[in-house]
Order: structure tokens, then C-alpha cells, then sequence
């Protein structure tokens, strides 16, 4: 962003081209390698939570500040709130009966039997950072209790969601992430227990859930994110197993997201 001038580029190698005279970066990704021609770069920043996408703060050369983006957790609470009230209002099984037959036209009686109320029930959120405080926010609104992981109580984990009806994963894939969620976390939820993971992939142990689902001793999976993405066929959760829902990495997906990114920056004091 030289003298003010923006250079918008829609290739790898036309951003390459334009990192010399470069200032300030707006990208998805950035690799290390390429701090070596960008002599000039002062800001380098990301709309994606995920700190993987960017190198760390030890390869970051003096004098670049770097920004991830912080804003994701008022569109991707909406998400987790959708994900748990279509669950516990029945929309799932009434859409499936709506697509069967003439004979399931009106299963009031079989719907209402699967229905119960969100208020009420009880929800640890694994992440507590800015994503997992905005899905509280809501939760606490809608009359759901909480428990906030982090860190310095994660030794709490496993009782935590023994008397949890949900546990939302928000975990990013730093160090010390792998497989929190694993068969010994999964046997100690209740079976009627719901997992959501809007976090990373990494966090969750993949063969140990597809194992609870298929012998039924979690209800339902809701999963945006997995260990690889693309999700591949040979991936444990390809398969269609009994309660669970896969999103294409899709959670923050709205048409204000770079809105809110810039003005996230603007606040911020990245932009000029």
C-alpha cells in the first residue's frame, strides 16, 4: 500500500510481483519464505482466526505487526445456536419424514416425542477465547448454563462434561491441541450429549468419534471443521453415521465478512 495506493491481485503470482513495494498486506495465508522480498512490509494481516495461516511471532521480521482477525465470533455464535436449536426443536427428523411418503405427512405425535427445550440445559465450551465468549453470550440469552475451558482449568475437562448436554469445541490448532476430544473424553459424555466442534479439526480424535456414533454412545456430532480438509473419502467420519452432520468449514460464512474485517482493522489502527 504505497502512498496510498491499493493493489488488489487475484493470483499467487501476481501477489508475489506486487510484495516489494508492498506495505501493508491483506491476505489469506502468508509463508515465511516470502518476507524476503517485502523490504517495505509494515502490517501483514489475515481475516482467518486459524494462526496457522500466518508465520509465528519469532519469524516475524522487526517492525511487522501481524493481525488475525477477531470478528468471527458474532457470525459463527448464530452458527453454533443453529446447529443446537435444530437439533433439540426436531427439524432434522421432520425433514426427513417430510422427504419419505405420503404416510409420514403429518408425525406430530412421533416429532413431539423427539423435541425439548434448549433453555435449560447445560453446555461446556472448550476455547473460551473471543469466539467461545460470543457463543456464552447467546447461550446465556437463551437460558443455557456454561462452563468456559481454557487453559488454566482444562484439568476440569472431564467432569465438566459429565454433566454436560453439549460440548462445543472452539480450539485452535496451536500446541497442545491434538486429540482433547478422544475415546477417554467421549466415554465420560452422556449419551444423549451433543458435540460441535467450529474450532480445528485437530482437536478432535476422528476414529474414536466415528466409534461413539456408530455404537450410539454420543447422540449427534455437528462438525464444520476436520484433521484434513478437503474431507476425503477415507477419512473415519466420510461415512454417513448415525448423528452426524458435516459443514464444509463453512461457520463464519457471511456477506459482512471482509466488512467487518476492515473495520476490525481500521479500530485496530492497522489501516492508514
Amino acid at each position: 500500500m504505497p502512498d496510498g495506493k491499493v493493489t488488489v491481485v487475484r493470483s499467487q503470482r501476481a501477489f508475489l510481483r506486487a510484495l516489494p513495494d508492498a506495505t501493508h498486506v491483506l491476505c489469506w495465508e502468508f509463508r515465511k519464505a516470502w518476507f524476503a522480498t517485502a523490504p517495505r512490509l509494515r502490517v501483514l494481516a489475515t481475516p482467518s482466526a486459524g494462526r496457522e495461516l500466518l508465520p509465528g511471532a519469532a519469524d516475524l521480521p522487526r517492525g511487522v505487526l501481524k493481525y488475525h482477525g477477531g470478528f468471527h465470533g458474532e457470525i459463527m455464535s448464530e452458527t453454533v445456536l443453529a446447529y443446537m436449536l435444530a437439533w433439540c426443536r426436531g427439524l432434522y427428523p421432520a425433514y426427513d419424514w417430510q422427504r419419505r411418503s405420503a404416510e409420514t405427512l403429518w408425525p406430530r405425535v412421533a416429532l413431539g416425542e423427539q423435541c425439548f427445550s434448549l433453555a435449560g440445559t447445560k453446555a461446556v465450551i472448550l476455547g473460551y477465547g473471543r469466539i467461545g465468549h460470543a457463543i456464552g453470550r447467546k447461550l446465556k440469552a437463551l437460558g443455557v448454563s456454561f462452563v468456559g475451558i481454557r487453559r488454566r482449568n482444562v484439568d476440569s475437562l472431564p467432569d465438566a462434561v459429565a454433566d454436560a448436554d453439549w460440548l462445543i469445541c472452539v480450539l485452535p490448532s496451536d500446541t497442545g491441541t491434538d486429540n482433547v476430544v478422544d475415546a477417554s473424553l467421549l466415554r465420560r459424555m452422556k449419551r444423549h450429549a451433543v458435540l460441535i466442534n467450529v474450532g480445528r479439526g485437530n482437536a478432535v480424535d476422528e476414529a474414536a468419534l466415528a466409534d461413539a456414533l456408530r455404537h450410539r454412545r454420543l447422540a449427534a456430532a455437528f462438525l464444520d471443521v476436520f484433521r484434513h480438509e478437503p474431507l476425503a473419502p477415507d477419512s473415519p467420519l466420510a461415512a454417513n453415521l448415525p448423528g452426524l452432520f458435516r459443514f464444509p468449514h463453512d461457520a463464519a460464512f457471511s456477506p459482512r465478512y471482509l466488512e467487518l474485517f476492515f473495520r476490525e482493522l481500521r479500530s485496530r489502527g492497522a489501516l492508514p
